[in-house]
């Protein structure tokens, strides 16, 4: 028996220094009782006890020095990676802390990138112990080795779940502290973008367990969550809240508010489309002969142009409330185009009669007086060929250079009414576009200021009934077997 104790092989994890001490201790007291037996018999039963009280107090300090990585081995090998099967089947997960942060928005896609860690606990009855097994409060385990909750995300594009780290933590009372992250995005077609970028709605980020007929996965959420990173581009997290569902009583969902800084849109859309149009009403200061106010009215549209291109890289088309931007940038452009025509129409007045270069158009003046101008023009040609000789046909000559003279007199009042003409055509024209856009500007704040266009919330939710009458089921398929089973053995025909 001594050569066993001594031959004893301490285990990697199970024994301390304190056993050694003990043990020499017992071989000592072993020694010395042995040579009191041999002094006299009645010493020997006094020794024996001696010796089992020593041989008993070994073992328990044996099962007391596990440590808390020899117990995570013990936990480990036990392959708990299902779930924990209560009574009735269900598992209560409680989520002590949420943090959010917005990562990205795609306003042309109106899709939400974000960013969610999760601190939750749980029971696990089967991964307790108690001080007979370890004295350790809490040990640290393999995420992989033991059963963590799966999260149903109901309304999410995409996701990716990685835990917070490689270890949870699982306290003696079988109480598991788990962390995990999730990489979301989300559809936000809520949001209203009639009044961009002037911009307030909620998105929604549903985050829950599940629940089948009998077996659920309860999960209770935190009343407040830490809201991280603010701003992100033009959009703005203001707020995130838990809230209650209304159609599905055991639902809930993150509340995202957001909002959009319109700085950036109104410096790169709004302000130049308001002052290229302000540019269009100030062309009409240039005169309207030459092609200067054309040639400046047709660089405008091209511009213009530029803008709307802009417009459509960065804005979607918002389904049923489309951007009120799409309809400014509209009816920039139909004025400005209808601004360069008119310009365009007046220069032509100015240079010659008609509204077009053909026959059938209309002439301003009327067509005797065009065939007088054509005579004089004649006659001026006849006169610088002809030569006086006698008196009466020098007084003919001179009734036709006063004639022609008069002539030209005439064509430049002509030229002067018709100009004339064309400045009060060009007034009117400047006139009615300023009054349409004072119609214009007043109509849109008015627009702005009130809620025309409302988006109907969307139903995301898995309304699916996973209730299944269980006698229903079996006598169908109790049923169905005897009706197989006489077909093919029985020969019977339905």
């Amino acid at each position: 028996m001594f050569k066993e104790l001594l031959a004893f092989k301490k285990p990697t994890d199970a024994c301390s220094c304190k056993l050694q001490k003990v043990t020499a201790e017992v071989l000592g007291e072993f020694n010395s009782s042995f040579k009191l037996a041999c002094k006299g018999s009645e010493m020997v039963l006094q020794h024996r006890i001696s010796l089992l009280f020593l041989i008993f107090s070994c073992l328990i300090v044996l099962t007391d020095s596990c440590n808390s990585r020899c117990l995570a081995n013990i936990i480990i090998a036990k392959k708990m990676k299902s779930a924990p099967q209560g009574d009735g089947c269900t598992v209560n997960v409680t989520i002590t802390s949420m943090q959010y942060e917005t990562l990205s928005f795609d306003t042309k896609n109106m899709q939400m990138s974000s960013r969610v860690k999760i601190n939750m606990i749980w029971i696990d009855r089967d991964l307790a112990w108690n001080d007979t097994t370890s004295n350790a409060t809490a040990v640290m385990l393999p995420v992989d080795k033991i059963w963590t909750p799966e999260l149903v995300l109901d309304n999410v594009i995409d996701v990716t779940v990685k835990p917070y780290n490689n270890d949870v933590q699982v306290t003696r009372n079988g109480i598991v502290d788990y962390a995990v992250i999730l990489f979301i995005s989300v559809s936000c077609n809520d949001i209203n973008l009639f009044s961009y970028p002037f911009v307030k709605g909620e998105c929604s980020v549903a985050i829950n367990g599940w629940n089948q007929s009998y077996c659920a996965l309860n999960l209770t959420q935190p009343t407040n969550i830490t809201n991280v990173g603010g701003i992100q581009g033009e959009w703005e997290t203001v707020s995130v809240t838990v809230e209650q569902n209304e159609t599905a009583k055991n639902r809930k969902q993150l509340l995202v508010s957001l909002s959009v800084s319109p700085f950036s849109a109104v410096v790169t859309l709004i302000l130049p489309s308001v002052l290229i149009m302000l540019a269009d009403l100030v062309t009409f200061a240039l005169p309207v002969q030459g092609g200067e106010r054309n040639n400046l009215k047709v660089t405008l549209v091209l511009s213009f142009t530029m803008f709307l291109l802009i417009l459509n890289d960065h804005l979607g088309s918002g389904g049923r409330c489309s951007p009120i931007l799409h309809y400014h940038f509209c009816f920039c452009l139909v004025n400005l185009v209808l601004s360069m025509v008119m310009s365009i129409l007046l220069t032509r007045l100015t240079l010659d009669e008609r509204f077009l270069p053909c026959k059938c158009s209309k002439n301003l003046n009327p067509p005797h007086r065009t065939a007088s101008l054509r005579q004089d023009e004649a006659d001026a040609g006849v006169i610088a060929i002809t030569k006086s000789s006698d008196l009466p046909s020098e007084v003919a000559s001179l009734q036709k250079i006063v004639n022609f003279l008069e002539n030209i007199d005439q064509k430049e009042q002509v030229a002067n009414s018709n100009v004339a003409f064309v400045d009060r055509l060009d007034k009117i024209c400047f006139c009615f576009f300023l009054f349409i856009d004072i119609i214009y500007i007043i109509i849109v704040v008015i627009v702005t200021r009130t809620d025309l266009c409302k988006e109907k919330k969307k139903v995301f939710w898995d309304t699916e009934d996973y209730s299944i009458n269980y006698t229903d089921l079996y006598y169908y398929h109790h049923q169905h077997y005897h009706y197989y089973y006489n077909y093919f053995f029985n020969d019977t025909e339905y």
